[in-house]
């Protein structure tokens, strides 16, 4: 560690907090466990969610570690352009609100590809919207286990890969006892703790510089040039911003976490109300984080960022230790320790539901699984990805968090975006349509995102890469729609087609029984 911090060694405040947390959330973990008696209540919380609760908890799910400890890094090391994933997940959100959430509460169930499979033949759908939903989950695990990773690694003094593994246990009892009730509140909890940490160390920031944004931006420019207030740094090329752009923006209405969350509430006016209220929690949090970013490249200094984490993960911690001490640190790392945990539980539900309802239960039983074997296949699930993610953040050590998160949006806004508007939308799509959709996104932003910089270059250590791109979405974006209408026209699928207009009148009025 850099000499002028005391991340790495053992902190009492710290394991204080973290003590006082997990205490916390394992007692809603065990209130949740006595109501989780059905895969309803496992999945989806009984649809008890109200829109206030779930508007928090989506921004819970949201809140990453990638949006904390990621963005705050970049916004240290690059300046301006760090904001470009802020900005893009943000505009994400009135996509969702406009023209996902409603389709997604009245047709679906527990996942996205309830929805895409509506009207077409279930079996090849399933299987394609689930590979592609995990693949989604699997870059996202990534970005959350090496920051809880890190995390705990500087909280405790352990090993990395001792810390990785000790993150992945705990959430696994959140999930597997207490399901999306105890997962919804551990979300809640979350929220709250990150927007009050957040606000806190930024007025102690703030303080240094007479309660002033400019002044604080003017020394930043002082100290490392006006070019910090100015874009291009981070993302030099128009057509790699656009890329990026595209896969932040219509990513987040393919998050598999994210879209199961609509089906936690009753109808779609309050699925449409949590919307609401997450984007305006949002959007607070990311103008803070803008505040942390410069005041960690002022107050702690770049070279120090780059010395304790050389991904920049740890400019957040970093910055509560030099402005408030140990205490600060102590309380700025349990809140993000807590951020980590509470996502990494909501991605292992949403792997666990692809993987039981889709796979098992919808394609494997044909739908007629006795509800104790659902709930125990989901559970099985759910020890499987706990195990995966361990695996993947022991293998990515050192990768910048919001990176990470950028690829799995890419994979989504290819597989699952597409596959979600041309099923609800266009009339002529079919089954085979929807397959190649769902295929080709996936298949061609993976396939790029291995021959590109970031695999090549950033992991494997090569001089160069074949795909000059780093994010593929300009590409597997169109792609995937391109292939998804031209399959679909040259192989038309009249029940598909048939099945359009009783499909869109559950789509605006619900179902008959007012639910989903």
């Amino acid at each position: 560690m850099s000499p002028g911090t005391s991340l790495g060694s053992p902190s009492g405040i710290a394991i204080t907090f973290f003590v006082v947390f997990i205490g916390l959330t394992l007692g809603i973990t065990a209130y949740a466990a006595k109501k989780t008696k059905t895969a309803s209540e496992f999945f989806t919380a009984g649809a008890q969610v109200t829109g206030v609760q779930n508007g928090f908890a989506l921004a819970g799910d949201f809140m990453s570690a990638a949006s904390f400890l990621g963005i705050a890094g970049l916004v240290a090391s690059s300046g301006f352009d760090g904001l470009i994933y802020s900005v893009g997940w943000l505009v994400g959100w009135p996509i969702v609100t406009f023209l996902v959430a409603e389709p997604l509460r009245n047709l679906g169930r527990y996942t996205f590809a309830d929805v895409v499979s509506f009207r077409l033949r279930e079996t090849p759908v399933r299987i394609a919207a689930s590979v592609s939903g995990l693949a989604v989950i699997a870059f996202y695990l990534i970005a959350q286990m090496v920051g809880a990773g890190n995390l705990v690694r500087m909280m405790f003094g352990l090993r990395y890969e001792t810390a990785v593994v000790l993150v992945g246990g705990v959430m696994l009892v959140y999930v597997l006892f207490g399901g999306m009730i105890a997962t919804t509140w551990v979300q809640i909890v979350k929220a709250i703790l990150l927007l009050g940490g957040a606000a806190l160390l930024a007025i102690l920031v703030l303080s240094r510089f007479g309660m002033s944004p400019t002044r604080l931006f003017q020394a930043a420019a002082d100290r490392y040039g006006a070019a910090v207030l100015a874009p291009g740094k981070l993302v030099s090329s128009p057509l790699e911003a656009i890329s990026l752009g595209l896969a932040l923006m219509f990513g987040t209405s393919g998050l598999p976490h994210v879209l199961m969350r609509f089906y936690t509430v009753k109808d779609a006016k309050t699925a449409r109300t949590s919307v609401f209220y997450a984007t305006g929690l949002i959007a607070l949090f990311y103008l803070i984080t803008f505040v942390l970013g410069f005041g960690a490249s002022v107050i702690v200094g770049r070279e120090t960022i780059a010395a304790v984490d050389k991904g920049g993960n740890m400019a957040a911690p970093l910055l509560a230790e030099a402005v408030g001490g140990r205490p600060m640190l102590g309380f700025i790392s349990a809140v993000a320790f807590a951020t980590i945990l509470a996502v990494v539980a909501g991605l292992t539900l949403s792997g666990s539901a692809a993987l039981s309802h889709d796979l098992w239960v919808r394609v494997v039983k044909g739908g007629k699984v006795p509800e104790a074997e659902q709930l125990f296949v989901a559970r099985l699930a759910t020890v499987a990805l706990a195990l995966f993610a361990i695996g993947l953040g022991i293998a990515f050590k050192g990768q910048n968090v919001a990176f990470m998160v950028g690829l799995a949006f890419a994979i989504a806004a290819s597989s699952s975006f597409p596959a979600l508007v041309l099923s609800i939308l266009w009339r002529p799509y079919t089954t085979r349509g929807a397959v190649a959709t769902l295929v080709t996104g996936t298949v061609s932003s993976l396939l790029l995102i291995a021959l590109s910089p970031t695999i090549q270059v950033d992991v494997l250590g090569r001089a160069s890469a074949i795909v000059p791109l780093k994010n593929p979405a300009i590409v597997s974006l169109p792609l995937s729609f391109l292939v998804g209408v031209v399959v679909s026209l040259l192989a038309p699928e009249d029940e598909a087609a048939r099945g359009y207009d009783g499909m869109a009148e559950r789509l605006h009025v619900g179902a008959p029984d007012g639910g989903g």
